[in-house]
């Protein structure tokens, strides 16, 4: 193994979403921000809320990226400026093209609940950056059993399996989970690079230890990992081209440019961006942070 093909270990940082719930964030990191076009990922949970509690997000803007919500336990109600309105259930796939611009909520469907998720975004790639706003659930997903592991295919294709989520870059996302001790080899593309993060128990990337709040980067080169844990264990393989666009990604924002990211501030702060989310949520809009004095590094 050549010190190009090492493993490069990272370790999430935590992070409140909406009003008080604690998550991980494993992207944007400050020293790799994207894997592929994959340049947000937020490990909620496991957690069990208080009675009365739950995870409460008001709305807010997105641009430039597509959000990508896969569900574990729990159900949550994705609400948009588009008027759709959506319980993701364990299993299941949201997928909100922002485009040009999109508002969002999300809430728990019940308060006191056990809520389990991964929360990502995809950059969408210039040509598409602008394109009209939409939204997409998915309830059926491929899997398939290798080595004892039980394998979903959340986006692009796997295993000869093609997920049905619309992407726009050549990227890959699978979930593991296995019950006990498991061992497999995941045929890789060469030309992606990829990370594996895990969400629950501990597990085995080519011989690297990893537990949840860390991850692991692969790469370009590899056509094959071994994974493998010891007893009950789940985590993340997410891969992808490198994009080598020069994203700018802040607040809830991807662009190119420091002016783009500015007008799209402004558009949001005048109420232009886009129209109210509906009504449902408990939760207040986001204020957004102010850009005054502060310059904008590219991805």
């Amino acid at each position: 193994m050549t010190a190009l093909t090492v493993p490069q270990r990272y370790q999430s940082r935590p992070a409140i979403l909406g009003e008080d719930t604690r998550i991980t964030r494993a992207l944007p990191h400050r020293a790799r921000r994207t894997v592929g076009a994959w340049c947000f990922l937020d490990h909620l949970g496991p957690v069990h809320f208080a009675p009365g509690k739950g995870m409460h997000v008001g709305a807010h803007p997105h641009i430039g990226l597509q959000t990508f919500t896969w569900m574990i336990e729990g159900e949550v109600v994705h609400r948009d400026s588009l008027g759709n309105e959506q319980v993701i259930r364990p299993g299941e796939v949201n997928l909100m093209t922002a485009g040009r611009g999109i508002a969002h909520t999300e809430d728990s469907l019940h308060d006191g609940a056990t809520a389990h998720a991964a929360q990502l975004w995809i950059a969408l790639p210039r040509s598409e950056a602008r394109r009209e706003p939409a939204f997409a659930h998915y309830p059926d997903l491929p899997q398939t059993a290798l080595g004892g592991f039980h394998a979903t295919v959340l986006a692009g294709s796997a295993f000869g399996l093609q997920a049905p989520a619309q992407v726009h870059t050549p990227l890959v996302g699978i979930d593991f989970t296995a019950p006990r001790a498991a061992s497999a080899s995941v045929p890789l593309r060469a030309d992606f690079e990829y990370a594996a993060m895990v969400l629950r128990g501990t597990a085995r990337m080519a011989g690297e230890a990893l537990a949840p709040g860390e991850w692991l980067y692969f790469a370009p080169g590899r056509t094959e990992l071994a994974v493998a844990c010891d007893a009950e264990a789940q985590f993340l393989l997410l891969g992808g081209e490198p994009m080598g666009e020069g994203l700018i990604i802040w607040w809830n924002f991807v662009g190119r440019t420091q002016a783009e990211i500015e007008a799209a501030l402004d558009e949001w702060n005048a109420g232009r961006l886009a129209p109210p989310v509906r009504a449902g949520s408990s939760a207040g809009p986001l204020a957004a942070p102010s850009l005054a004095g502060v310059r904008l590094r590219a991805a």
